[in-house]
């Protein structure tokens, strides 16, 4: 009895198929991505019998329940009667809001320290050199708490506050006091007249680059731009009225009543995150700018362009391609890092979600899971952002 064996070509498209690289690769994805839901799975389901084996219950059922306590800082509407979903959205706002803030105050002097390292006045360079090298090497920790404890904790009580602005802010140690915008109903259309000269005033400077580039003329748009974003909201706010009042904080008794708490904790978090990070950035920002080559300044000198203008038309275009990609990293990690808030009752997402909340309502594995999300979340959001931009910046081949 015989085996007859199977035909030359389903052999020799077998052999075609095991020789592709192509098809190989897709093998060992769906390999990999079966390996992977597998194990997700297996997991999922230990986790689940052993909650239940040990009378644990499980699922996302709590964030409907009543959290019952109060939190001291939060940008939205909140009250101790609220919910764990209320809670944990409380928590993402207070950590995005801090994290926007010190990213962009963080990349603006970041890029000042850097430039100044590389300054020709060798006290602004050693200034900012030495700026840099101790700011970088404290823990950023320990300067946290030193700008809580060492700073904010020690100015005066509300009766004594510093007062600036012409009494409409102040500050003490328990809040800077700030005016409070109330809109009275058609505030709106000034945000959308200014939404909209903004959107106007990128179109009009991506033509005058292209312009630039097509013919070699730089035409001047600056007053247009300042046309739409400034004047432009301004007259709509007038024509309706203005929609929008004050509410101006006083002192009344012993605290201050009415306007924008803005609590020490927050402060010290933000100065923190800011003046670390910006040491980083310095130094992203300072490599870059070396790696432009000398002939680049060499040829913008030779056709008559300042310092100034040099700098910010030739040197630093060409440096944001060897900027952006380490400059990410930095701000993953001012949003990894404000979570260093907990140490001064900052109530971020892990205070408020994984230390407050954690103990109410007793469901660990949900409140580690969402919280790891929203990180990755966030991170995987900026990344994308950024590297978007950075394919724009670098160099095409042809």
């Amino acid at each position: 009895m015989s085996t007859s064996a199977p035909p030359r070509s389903q052999r020799s498209q077998f052999s075609r198929l095991v020789s592709d690289p192509k098809a190989r690769g897709l093998f060992a994805q769906a390999v990999v991505g079966a390996i992977l839901i597998f194990s997700i799975w297996y997991l999922y389901s230990q986790t689940v019998y052993n909650m239940e084996k040990r009378g644990l219950t499980a699922g996302f059922d709590f964030l409907w329940t009543t959290a019952g306590f109060d939190i001291g800082f939060h940008m939205i509407d909140y009250s101790p009667t609220d919910t764990f979903s209320r809670v944990f959205l409380v928590g993402i706002i207070n950590t995005l809001f801090v994290s926007a803030i010190a990213i962009v105050l963080a990349t603006l002097l970041g890029f000042i320290v850097g430039i100044a390292r590389l300054s020709s006045n060798w006290l602004i360079a050693r200034i900012a050199a030495t700026y840099v090298e101790f700011i970088r090497n404290t823990p950023l920790l320990l300067q946290i708490l030193v700008w809580y404890g060492g700073v904010f904790t020690l100015l005066p009580p509300p009766r004594q506050s510093l007062e600036f602005g012409f009494g409409a802010f102040a500050l003490n140690n328990r809040a800077l006091l700030l005016p409070a915008p109330i809109d009275e109903g058609l505030f709106w259309i000034t945000v959308l007249a200014f939404v909209a000269g903004v959107i106007l005033t990128f179109g009009i400077a991506r033509r005058a680059r292209l312009l630039r580039e097509a013919t070699g003329e730089a035409p001047k748009w600056g007053w247009k731009a300042l046309t739409l974003i400034v004047v432009l909201p301004g007259v709509v706010y007038l024509l309706t009225g203005l929609p929008l009042s004050w509410d101006v904080p006083a002192l009344s008794g012993f605290n201050f009543q009415g306007g924008f708490a803005v609590t020490p904790p927050f402060l010290a978090l933000v100065l923190a995150l800011t003046i670390y990070t910006s040491t980083f950035i310095a130094e992203i920002v300072r490599a870059g700018i070396l790696s432009v080559g000398k002939g680049q300044t060499e040829a913008a000198h030779s056709l008559g362009l300042p310092a100034t203008r040099t700098l910010k038309l030739v040197i630093i275009p060409q440096a944001m391609r060897a900027i952006i990609p380490p400059l990410i990293s930095q701000y993953l990690n001012i949003v990894k890092n404000s979570s260093l808030g907990v140490a001064i009752a900052y109530p971020d997402l892990v205070a408020v979600w994984m230390q407050t909340s954690l103990n109410q309502a007793g469901r660990a594995i949900e409140i580690v899971a969402t919280t790891m999300l929203f990180y990755m979340t966030v991170s995987l959001t900026i990344s994308s952002l950024l590297n978007i931009y950075n394919r724009r910046v670098q160099l095409k081949e042809r």
